[in-house]
């Protein structure tokens, strides 16, 4: 990896970096997680502020629960890594007060920190204003088009405005699929960083889950959302056959709606989130791991991790024609729709597959081109900007 800008200008150390996240630091490990650990192992002065998602009060009251106040959390011994969960004061509907009011939350956090001038990580772009009005390097890292998402229109146009100051501010832009890197590509010049695995995470002999049901199992596992997922092939799939458990490891994301048809089945488990220590032995001790996704724009634009992951493992896979799997028709069992269920059968009785032949990139190849395209970013701000 080279270490000088093509003008010959040395890139600076990364020592603050402030990260905007579109996910929670938890036991679900997500690219973010990936890339800040990899980043903190590769740079021993560096310090993070993890931003996580923000608590929406008015919601949390709804649910009878009293949002905890925010606070900087250090993670790990070394406590290089805070994490802060800002509030979201009031809906959205209601203006944009709430994401000014949170950046100056993001802003007050890095200042207790004594951060002086980060580099900004930037996935939500609910925080792309900072990248003016702080003068901080930005590199703005696309990993879903929530453009091409199921979103209500009012929400879509809070994104858009964002993401126009995004790509037109950010000193840098990474994304993660080919898909990205066309619609984006389109407007400005964009780094390609896909997503990796943990080879030896994945195969690594593990127990099988106590909770797995016995077999025979159909084991999904990832976010469990209408946008992704095919519910009717879920339910289709159940339906074929009683003896047959499906079964759901991952957050819940679902509407109501989606939730109730899913719960009503008796032969689908929805087991909720698991920690990525145990992930393993799901994909493991599985009789078939499924990939019901839908294909659309939206899961176009992904870059899924769980298709690494699934590489990885000798367990027979089915999936849909999705960006990320097609790819992988020479190693796994890809079929449309129509031919889901009757896939799922007949893996059932295949004998375990090898693991793929071609080892896909590790998290630790892919955090060292994001470090660059960080350290990039540092370079590229104009000084002159404001501190």
């Amino acid at each position: 990896m080279p270490q000088h800008l093509p003008d010959g200008v040395e890139l600076p150390e990364l020592r603050e970096l402030v990260v905007c996240s579109l996910e929670a630091w938890d036991d679900v490990w997500r690219r973010n997680q990936f890339f800040t650990d990899a980043l903190l192992c590769r740079s021993p002065s560096l310090r993070i502020l993890f931003i996580e998602p923000a608590a929406d009060v008015l919601f949390e009251l709804t649910q009878l629960r009293w949002p905890q106040p925010p606070r900087l959390r250090a993670v790990g011994n070394e406590r290089r890594l805070q994490a802060f969960r800002p509030f979201k004061p009031l809906p959205r509907r209601l203006g944009s007060f709430s994401d000014r009011w949170l950046c100056r939350r993001v802003i007050e956090a890095a200042r207790r920190l004594g951060f002086t001038r980060p580099t900004l990580w930037l996935n939500d772009v609910t925080y792309a204003p900072l990248t003016s009005s702080m003068g901080w390097p930005t590199l703005y890292d696309v990993t879903d088009d929530w453009l091409l998402a199921p979103f209500p229109t009012r929400e879509l146009d809070r994104l858009r405005r964002l993401e126009d100051v995004a790509l037109s501010q950010a000193e840098e832009v990474v994304v993660c699929s080919p898909a990205l890197a066309a619609s984006r590509g389109s407007r400005r010049a964009v780094t390609v960083v896909s997503n990796g695995v943990d080879i030896e995470h994945f195969r690594q002999l593990r127990p099988r889950p106590d909770d797995l049901p016995p077999a025979p199992t159909a084991v999904y596992v990832g976010t469990l959302h209408e946008s992704r997922l095919d519910i009717d092939l879920l339910t289709e799939l159940a339906d074929a056959d009683g003896q047959l458990s499906v079964v759901l490891v991952g957050p819940d994301s679902l509407a109501a709606a989606p939730r109730h048809r899913l719960s009503a089945a008796p032969n689908i488990h929805m087991l909720g989130a698991r920690p990525y220590a145990d992930v393993p032995g799901y994909l493991q001790h599985a009789d078939v791991i499924i990939v019901p996704h839908l294909i659309t724009p939206f899961t176009e634009s992904l870059d899924p991790i769980k298709a690494y992951e699934c590489a990885v493992v000798e367990t027979p896979v089915v999936a849909t024609p999705v960006a990320g799997f097609r790819e992988l028709s020479s190693e796994l069992t890809i079929a449309p729709a129509e031919e889901f269920v009757a896939g799922v059968m007949a893996a059932l009785s295949a004998p375990p597959r090898r693991a793929a032949s071609v080892v896909p990139p590790s998290w630790t190849e892919r955090a060292e081109t994001f470090e660059f395209v960080l350290r990039r970013a540092g370079a590229a701000a104009a000084p002159s900007r404001p501190a």
